[in-house]
């Protein structure tokens, strides 16, 4: 944002620009507060066109602009609200795709997908999630590196998915011996090597041990004697088996690669996470880790967007929700809505967190009150964004609350 432009307010909102983002192209439904429309047209993805947008949207008021996709294909708009100081409010696309089911027509055109926005927007300024375009360096770059290591965990698990299927298809039994540890190095090394029982049997039980035990000195052992116990088990080779061992060993050796990268940037992402002011704030409280930690900063920034706990629990999805109808009352169900990245990054935290006494003594009176071991995390999770929330208010480390410490007291 250019120094010395200020930033509109949503409250200040009253004219609304739909903006239904495209690689190419985007296009825009500008509404006033009446939902009157004051003007529609296709804007080129590059600057000048996104500021013309903006322009003309002010001279009839204070724009607010309204997206449905806050990623790649929509950064360019972002930063040039941001750098006229105009709002932007995000609507999930879900949340739109219900939206639209209240305007008339079947139709799914861009310009109605802009109107849906723009009176989105308009109609429920307060629900909406108004995204933080402050140009913090720390912040964007930990968004563009939690991006690529949410990529990587996707590629590593779909490689050792893969790679689990074809020692099936040749060893049932040795996929059993080493398919969960595959996050090991050395089992890693050992299949890149010897993908096939006829290769494992070339192989003396003494070299098995010494290649695992290379980069897995800890599980060396034991891995050797699991195999050992495979090859005793099956002496029928399959049809194709070398084809399906050059298919292991490359496959493994991706794996390797891909691991080795995701390891290099898990320390460049501790190293943003702890340079930004709010990581050391972040990583004091129990559970969270550079990782967790970063990808919570990321998705909510200094928290000012949430006024309270429980809109930052429904934002990411973690708030309850009542099913009821009639005169039967179903309970509560998990919501299905929210931030995947954040609800995600806020439930592993919550589930290292069992490490902590205080947490810990919350997790088992839910448990005590019949909830599951997911359901019990949920809320261990939810009480934890009022606890977030608080710090980085007040800018003060992680302390437990005098209830807390009584709950603990009470469990020992």
């Amino acid at each position: 944002m250019e120094e010395g432009v200020s930033v509109a307010t949503p409250a200040q909102v009253d004219v609304w620009a739909g903006l239904d983002a495209g690689k190419g192209e985007h296009f825009a439904d500008v509404l006033d507060n009446d939902g009157e429309r004051l003007f529609a047209r296709a804007v080129a993805s590059d600057q000048a066109d996104l500021e013309a947008l903006l322009d003309r949207a002010a001279g009839h008021g204070t724009p607010g602009l309204v997206i449905d996709q806050p990623g790649s294909i929509a950064q360019l708009a972002l930063a040039v609200a941001a750098r006229a100081g105009v709002p932007v409010a995000y609507v999930p696309g879900l949340v739109m795709r219900r939206a639209a089911d209240l305007y008339p027509g079947e139709a799914k055109t861009d310009r109605r997908d802009a109107c849906v926005l723009a009176g989105t927007g308009r109609t429920r300024r307060k629900q909406v999630h108004w995204l933080d375009t402050s140009s913090d360096e720390l912040l964007a770059q930990l968004r563009v590196l939690n991006g690529y290591d949410i990529d990587l965990a996707a590629d590593a698990t779909r490689l050792a998915s893969r790679l689990r299927d074809a020692l099936t298809s040749i060893s049932p039994v040795l996929e059993r011996a080493v398919g969960d540890r595959l996050h090991q190095a050395g089992v890693r090394d050992l299949l890149a090597a010897y993908p096939t029982l006829t290769a494992l049997r070339a192989a003396s039980q003494s070299r098995i041990e010494r290649t695992v035990k290379a980069r897995s000195p800890r599980i060396a052992a034991k891995v050797s004697a699991a195999i050992a116990a495979a090859l005793a088990a099956q002496d029928v080779t399959m049809p194709a088996e070398a084809a399906t061992g050059r298919v292991i060993a490359e496959l493994a050796g991706e794996l390797d690669r891909v691991c080795a990268r995701r390891d290099a940037l898990a320390a460049e992402i501790e190293e943003a996470f702890l340079a930004h002011p709010f990581g050391e704030l972040l990583a004091s409280m129990p559970g969270i880790g550079p990782r967790t930690g970063a990808r919570i900063l990321a998705e909510i920034g200094d928290g000012s967007a949430f006024a309270t706990g429980s809109k930052l629990a429904a934002y990411a999805g973690l708030a309850p929700v009542t099913r009821q109808s009639g005169a039967t009352l179903a309970g509560e169900t998990r919501s299905r809505r929210g931030n995947h990245r954040l609800k995600n990054a806020m439930f592993l935290a919550a589930f290292a967190a069992l490490r902590d006494p205080a947490s810990k003594a919350f997790y088992d009176r839910k448990r005590a009150e019949g909830k599951r071991h997911n359901a019990a995390l949920i809320c261990l999770a939810r009480r934890r964004c009022d606890v977030i929330l608080a710090m980085l208010r007040t800018r003060q480390p992680y302390q437990p609350s005098a209830q807390q410490r009584r709950e603990l007291a009470h469990a020992a």
